[in-house]
């Protein structure tokens, strides 16, 4: 603890002890007079500890300052009325000369100035610009406090703030710096992959989203001709699962030389642009709210950041907006498109008419009615193609390229990430106090990218942590293999991060900068998502409760205790019908109800003796058929409001009274389907189970009967709708050995993801006779 506490401590202080060795070095150099230096280093101390002295400040043998030049006079340099004299000499980042821009940026952002002074009005002077026909602005310093300092000083002396960012809302009007730091970005990114240091995420068309004119936007032959991407390792997502609330995967050492390299933009370019984004163009600076009841329950103070306030219900109007705002006129004149099946689809269409341009959303035709017919009252064209997003993808980068549109990525692209990334510095500006961490949903990884560009540069000492479901962790997994891998199969349930495959730019950002993963079961979100409905009464959609979810499972594992952390509710776009799944498993996540399976002996008596071994426990559930032909019956049930101590002693109590237990409440076979099958253990034949994602259209399960019936005999069938775009199937079919090979090729021929359950020992326990 000591030294995690040592490590913590020397983090805090990186961002200044750099740029003070950065000045001294240049003052030893020569370079600056000593007088300030030594001024200027006794005000960005903030404590006695961490202000040691340092050798080269005590060693007298400085060598000699370069002498002035003293045979100039004023008179020597006289220009017209208003012409600029002089220009900067640019020198290379961080030379002997002094800090570099990216010291000096740091240091501003995370300067303690406002414990003493005021950020002062900047006012229009209004008779000026009528004037002399131009708008002229006084930055009214002349209003700062005229108190003494140390008075002021004092009364602050016991609020320890964080740095105090200025208002993150630029002027409606395009800044300057975003024209200029905003071509630096994109053209960094795309001299990566002209470099060959991944695989392009799209066609050239891509490339040249970012540009800020049509001349800048021309095809590079490097973009005609784009090498073919390395092949992915396919990875399940059963082969990373930790315990519940620990952290998975860290970030890792910089690879790939300077800041800045190859590999794609540095600090500074991503620094520069969230601070210069034109989200709030469109976009509104949510509240960071006390979560009351958490907290008291946790122990800690939890804030939550509410994205799910945003006009589309969702933080990925930010990304959207930055990237298009950054177009060529010609290319909002052709338009843009993108594939979606959710929220980026409503923040690229808001955009879209923000700025004037036609929009094409290309999404799964399993889409529900009520997303796409979202979509078109903001003025979108819907396009419902494919039964999945893959291939709905693939379509809108085909038209893409024939009617010469921008296509518009979810996450993977610079200026994504530097839009989700304004969420990062609305929380730092917010929270004058102390951050252990913030929580933040994971999918394809723009959100946490960008968070962590800006945070971990202002206030390094804070931890980024992301939040993915058991089911769909491609971010973890590639963290954890240290390289981008596709999962097999994702779980539909959090459909917002249901994602196999992590961006290529965002996997690099969270290698570096991401403090870790914690994977959290669906039973986990939606017991989140019930806490916030009593919370403040609203509902979050899976995905929107999963930061949530996550932070919760982090503290009770850490045992965090009186810390302050951030978790980001990142949507609120739920699924009517998915809110009877919610309600089913919010108890379970919660540790309010556990789901059992125990057999009795068919015999008078058996079941008075079970009601007494469950003792005081509240049963809420109780399923039981009799079998007729069997010795034992099998009771499915289920029992609310317990600790895991009364239920480790209630099952327990059944075994000592040979009563075979089995708890069943971390299994979702078993909550989703086989709960539903009490009596129905027989012997079958040959019989494979699996379990079938069909997607939600008509016909669907036709062409499942046609590829797979009459050939073998199908002897269990249970379908349940959860409000996914997929249904969630299992299938029972007797297949003879010899015909395993042609089953296997006619179901991959199908195109439904499927998986086998017969190692499932739930499966077993329900299902099989055991005599056999």
């Amino acid at each position: 603890m000591a030294a995690a506490a040592a490590a913590t401590a020397a983090l805090k202080l990186s961002s200044t002890a750099a740029f003070r060795n950065r000045r001294d070095g240049a003052h030893r150099a020569g370079c600056w007079p000593r007088s300030r230096v030594a001024a200027n280093a006794a005000t960005t101390v903030s404590s006695p500890e961490a202000a040691p002295p340092r050798k080269a400040d005590l060693a007298p043998a400085a060598p000699a300052p370069v002498p002035f030049m003293r045979v100039v006079v004023p008179e020597s340099l006289q220009r017209a009325n208003g012409s600029l004299v002089g220009a900067r000499h640019r020198q290379e980042e961080g030379t002997a000369d002094g800090p570099g821009a990216m010291e000096y940026l740091t240091a501003v952002l995370t300067s303690k100035v406002y414990d003493v002074a005021d950020e002062t009005a900047l006012e229009l002077a209004k008779k000026l610009s009528t004037r002399l026909g131009v708008n002229i602005y006084f930055k009214r310093e002349d209003k700062q406090p005229c108190c003494p300092v140390a008075e002021k000083m004092n009364s602050h002396a016991d609020a320890k703030k964080p740095p105090f960012l200025p208002s993150p809302a630029p002027p409606k009007t395009t800044m300057a710096a975003a024209a200029t730091s905003a071509p630096r970005l994109a053209n960094r990114w795309d001299g990566a992959h002209r470099a060959g240091s991944g695989a392009r995420p799209s066609p050239s068309r891509v490339a040249a989203t970012t540009a800020t004119s049509p001349e800048a936007a021309a095809p590079l032959k490097a973009d005609l001709a784009p090498a073919a991407p390395l092949p992915l390792m396919r990875v399940l997502p059963e082969s990373l699962q930790g315990a519940t609330g620990s952290l998975l995967g860290a970030a890792r050492a910089r690879k790939g030389g300077e800041e800045g390299a190859a590999v794609g933009p540095g600090a500074m370019e991503y620094l520069t642009a969230v601070l210069t984004s034109r989200v709030y163009d469109v976009a509104d600076e949510t509240p960071l709210e006390l979560a009351t009841k958490l907290s008291e329950r946790l122990g800690i103070d939890l804030r939550i950041k509410r994205e799910d306030l945003q006009p589309v219900f969702s933080f990925k109007l930010r990304g959207a907006y930055n990237m298009m705002a950054k177009l060529s006129q010609q290319q909002l004149d052709n338009g843009v498109i993108c594939s979606s099946a959710g929220n980026h689809a409503q923040g690229v269409a808001l955009s879209a008419r923000k700025l004037g341009c036609d929009a094409v959303i290309v999404m799964p035709v399993t889409t529900p009615e009520i997303k796409w017919r979202s979509v078109e009252r903001l003025g979108a064209t819907v396009v419902l193609k494919g039964d999945s997003y893959d291939e709905a993808q693939s379509y809108a980068k085909l038209r893409c390229e024939q009617e010469g549109r921008t296509f518009i990525p979810p996450f993977d692209h610079p200026d994504i990430i530097a839009g989700q990334g304004t969420v990062g510095m609305e929380i730092v500006r917010q929270l004058q106090g102390p951050l252990h961490a913030i929580f933040v949903p994971v999918g394809g990884g723009g959100l946490i990218a960008g968070i962590a560009a800006y945070v971990k540069r202002v206030r390094p000492e804070v931890k980024i942590i992301g939040v993915e479901p058991s089911d769909a962790n491609a971010m973890a997994l590639s963290l954890w293999h240290d390289q981008r891998v596709m999962l097999e199969h994702v779980g539909g349930f959090a459909d917002g991060v249901a994602v196999k495959v992590v961006g290529e730019e965002t996997f690099r950002l969270c290698r570096e900068l991401v403090d870790g993963i914690v994977l959290v079961s669906r039973d986990a979100i939606c017991a989140s998502i019930k806490d916030m409905f009593e919370e403040n009464r609203n509902i979050l959609e899976p995905a929107g409760a999963l930061a949530l979810a996550g932070a919760e499972a982090y503290c009770k594992y850490y045992g965090l205790k009186g810390e302050t952390v951030v978790a980001i509710s990142s949507g609120a776009n739920m699924n009517f019908d998915r809110l009877r799944l919610v309600t089913e498993l919010a108890d379970v996540g919660r540790k309010r109800e556990a789901v059992l399976a125990t057999f009795l002996p068919e015999e008078q008596g058996s079941f008075k003796k079970f009601a007494e071994l469950v003792g005081r426990m509240n049963i809420t559930e109780f399923k039981y058929r009799y079998d007729s032909n069997g010795k034992e019956a099998l009771v499915l049930y289920s029992v609310g409001i317990y600790t895991d101590h009364e239920l480790t002693a209630m099952v327990e109590r059944m075994e000592s009274s040979d009563l075979k237990t089995v708890n069943l409440t971390n299994n979702d076979l078993a909550k989703d389907h086989l709960r539903y099958f009490i009596g129905g253990r027989s012997e079958v034949k040959d019989e494979l189970v699996y379990r079938f994602i069909f997607p939600e259209r008509p016909g669907t399960l036709m062409q499942f009967l046609d590829a797979l019936s009459p050939r073998w005999n199908i002897s269990l069938f249970h379908y349940r709708a959860q409000g996914e775009t997929g249904a969630n199937v299992l299938v029972g079919i007797q297949v003879p050995p010899e015909d395993l090979d042609e089953f296997r090729s006619r179901a991959d021929n199908l195109g439904y993801e499927y998986m086998s359950e017969m190692n499932n020992e739930i499966y077993h326990l329900l299902l099989r006779n055991p005599k056999v």
